[in-house]
């Protein structure tokens, strides 16, 4: 059952309440505006910050036995979700568009993850380190099992074509995505950095960082309304998917992580994990290697559906799941 005072509690968080004040800007077609410069660096920095501060707790832990498990369980989760998404996709859309959506519900959303962040902050909880390193891990085994799927099973009317697909090129963009390299760079300068020196910066990586999540989810409310329109002329089927696939994703792996994870911090971030969606790096790396799928469906489907659902009902839900 779900803790309608929790629900009411993040619905208020004044975090969450920028990206419905950005959804409503674009609605009534207001021309508010965040300046692209300023949205790209305001990226920038919360993966920088996310990163960093990851990789600092990570060096008080270590690599223990619960982080290597952490590590490959999240990799498990991004080679598994996409093989039964691309399934269930299949039934009403062709291989190339199924592979693709498969891919963006395998990897993750770096700002739904920053979402949690700011949601287990206020719920007085801390994740570990090392599930910065799970999220910015689980971006490139759910893009390469999305091709492996699209060449496995192409549609009937298609002739496969084996080598059509540069891997080495799948794999390097993957891996040097921008998002993936910031917060992947950020962890390991924060893990090899020494702590007495890292304070100099620390006002920078967590006094502000709120207030940037804010800007940044007011541009994301914006981007999302506008999205969402175009998606809508696609039917029922895929906003059921968008709805329905990530809070099974997300409410089952709150459940199954009990038995792997002790801290409950931990296993809600995998929660929101496994039910977020990517709308950058699989997107960018979709273009080259799938070029037949469509962004006009996958994008506005993981933006205009699955991630305002997640900050709004699934953060919640997992978190009660695990707490209740």
């Amino acid at each position: 059952m779900i803790n309608f005072e929790l629900l009411t509690f993040n619905l208020t968080n004044p975090t969450l309440l920028f990206f419905i004040l950005g959804v409503f800007a674009k609605y009534v077609k207001s021309d508010l505006e965040i300046p692209a410069a300023t949205k790209s660096f305001i990226s920038l920095y919360l993966l920088f910050a996310i990163g960093f501060n990851g990789g600092s707790e990570l060096a008080v832990t270590g690599i223990t036995t619960e982080v290597i498990t952490s590590l490959v369980l999240g990799m498990l989760l991004a080679l598994i979700i996409p093989i039964y998404s691309f399934f269930i996709l299949r039934i009403k859309l062709n291989s190339s568009d199924a592979g693709a959506i498969a891919a963006s519900y395998g990897s993750v959303s770096a700002v739904t993850f920053v979402s949690a962040v700011a949601f287990l902050e206020m719920n007085q909880l801390k994740m570990g380190g090392e599930m910065v390193a799970v999220m910015a891990s689980m971006e490139f085994p759910a893009i390469i099992m999305g091709v492996i799927l699209i060449n496995l099973f192409p549609d009937k009317t298609e002739e496969k074509k084996r080598g059509s697909i540069d891997w080495k090129l799948a794999m390097k963009h993957s891996l040097t995505n921008g998002s993936v390299l910031m917060i992947f760079g950020s962890l390991l300068i924060g893990f090899v950095s020494d702590s007495s020196q890292s304070i100099g910066i620390k006002h920078f990586t967590t006094d502000i960082f709120k207030g940037f999540l804010a800007i940044f989810l007011l541009d994301m409310g914006m981007l999302a309304a506008s999205r969402f329109k175009a998606f809508k002329q696609q039917g029922p089927f895929l906003i059921f998917f968008a709805l329905l696939v990530p809070l099974f994703n997300g409410s089952a792996v709150a459940w199954l992580t009990q038995f792997l994870i002790q801290d409950e911090a931990n296993r809600l971030i995998f929660a929101v994990l496994a039910a977020s969606a990517s709308y950058i790096a699989v997107p960018a790396a979709m273009r080259l290697v799938a070029p037949k799928a469509d962004p006009g469906i996958y994008i506005p489907m993981a933006l205009g559906v699955t991630f305002p659902l997640n900050i709004t009902i699934g953060l919640p839900l997992y978190f009660q799941l695990i707490h209740g």
